[in-house]
């Protein structure tokens, strides 16, 4: 290739490559910032189209009348400056089943009147409809609630401006998107009395030994090593007086205490599985939400966080132990910091239900002498068997059944009545399995008489 030829190749390439820059320069003018819209596009050609058949056709009124409509087009300056819509700061967590007012903020700029903002409705958080607004500085905010916990997306504040008469548009804009965790929520439960651990000598909890707690265990008398501000003066004076009215050393009686010990328990949540009332639906994906509304995993991590913060208020150590997840639990703690890092490892646990897998209960992940609450729905074997083991270990094992009591069968296939009649039966074998062993089998419900269920396992255990 010659040089002429080399030159000639190169200055066709500059001229492509400006002609490139020069279109998508057009496209971004088209795209982004305020640009023209099509009516104002359709006015000029259509004042032009007067001016000129009026021109030809020798009509003066059509010449008058497109006329004032191109200057006045032509004259018209577009909006200056860039809006802004700015998500207000807002808490990374929340609890579920309240109210929070959640914004933005706008900055419209010099000459947008009308705004076109994508807001949830009052009530619903979520992407929400598009609302049309005048275009002022300022707030907007609605006030939403939490129905259900875990995370995911709260707002996203897409937005279009207008100026007068729509002849300028600014976007439309996808705003930024807002993540937000909530948290599952804290219901009031009565206390109930936790089986003491052998080990720890404070606590809430009446133990069976003799110590130095607040309840009175017995009297008895006097014995080497006993304190002296132990004497029970009452009864050490009549039974002198019975002798005689001579205060002896035989005649001393000391009040004996229980002893106050601490307590352990343990929840362990099956986090495999995530089971509603349509068997049809259980392989489908809720959409827009990790948990399932009503769904087993919604009503364990409720009933979990409600019974964690029940016996934390009253001095207990709680831990949580995943089935699902052997890494995603707490050990055994106490303190309203602790009970935040459950509710945030069940909203982790949400986002990790496998629908697969054997559930794992490690002897390590349960103290010695503490009580074991599973809550699963119990929809395989495996999950019986690892807690007939832990039964066999011990520990005492609760268990509260969280599969649906209605089960609707799946109406796309005729062998859905007949699927759901496998399942009952086959659930049923299994709480059957569970009592052999000593297990207690309830149903959780809204407000579960919590302390009257540990009484009844106590009882059991006792037996």
């Amino acid at each position: 290739m010659t040089a002429p030829d080399r030159v000639d190749q190169i200055v066709a390439v500059g001229a492509r490559n400006r002609v490139s820059t020069w279109f998508e320069t057009r496209r971004k003018v088209r795209t982004e910032g305020w640009r023209r819209t099509d009516a104002l596009v359709r006015a000029v050609v259509c004042g032009l189209g007067l001016v000129v058949v009026g021109v030809l056709l020798h009509r003066l009124e059509l010449v008058l009348i497109g006329m004032p409509l191109v200057i006045g087009l032509l004259l018209v300056k577009p909006p200056t400056g860039t809006p802004t819509v700015v998500s207000r700061p807002y808490p990374e967590a929340d609890d579920a089943d309240r109210e929070a007012t959640i914004g933005v903020s706008v900055a419209p700029g010099d000459g947008a009147v009308l705004a076109a903002l994508r807001m949830p409705r009052p009530g619903t958080p979520g992407t929400g409809p598009v609302h049309l607004l005048p275009a002022v500085t300022g707030d907007v905010r609605t006030v939403v609630t939490w129905q259900s916990w875990g995370h995911g997306i709260y707002l996203r504040p897409d937005y279009l401006f207008a100026s007068h008469d729509g002849l300028y548009l600014f976007g439309p804009v996808v705003g930024t998107v807002a993540h937000h965790t909530v948290l599952p929520p804290i219901d009031p439960l009565p206390p109930g009395p936790l089986p003491p651990r052998a080990a720890g000598l404070v606590g809430a909890h009446r133990s069976a030994r003799p110590g130095d707690g607040m309840e009175l265990r017995d009297i008895r008398a006097f014995q080497a090593g006993d304190r002296l501000r132990r004497v029970d003066w009452r009864v050490s004076l009549r039974a002198a007086a019975a002798r005689g009215g001579e205060l002896a050393p035989d005649t001393l009686h000391v009040r004996e205490r229980h002893a106050e010990a601490d307590a352990d328990l343990v929840l362990a949540l099956d986090s495999r599985l995530d089971v509603d009332e349509e068997v049809g639906e259980w392989n489908a994906q809720s959409v827009g939400a990790e948990v399932r509304p009503g769904g087993s995993l919604d009503v364990g991590a409720r009933a979990v966080i409600s019974l964690a913060a029940t016996f934390l208020r009253q001095g207990d150590r709680v831990g949580l132990v995943d089935l699902g997840h052997p890494r995603g639990g707490v050990p055994v703690g106490s303190g309203h910091r602790h009970l935040q890092r459950m509710r945030h490892q069940l909203v982790g646990a949400a986002r990790r239900v496998a629908g697969s897998g054997d559930p794992v209960l490690n002897l390590a992940q349960v103290p010695p002498g503490a009580t074991v609450v599973v809550l699963s729905p119990f929809l395989d074997d495996k999950v019986v068997d690892l807690v007939v083991h832990t039964v066999r270990r011990g520990r005492l094992v609760m268990a509260v059944d969280l599969l649906p009591t209605d089960l609707h069968p799946d109406r796309t296939t005729p062998w859905g009545p007949a699927v759901v009649s496998v399942l009952r039966a086959e659930h049923r074998v299994r709480v059957r399995a569970l009592e052999e062993h000593g297990v207690p089998v309830l149903r959780w419900e809204t407000g579960a008489p919590i302390a009257a269920l540990l009484r009844t396992a106590r009882r059991r255990r006792r037996a």
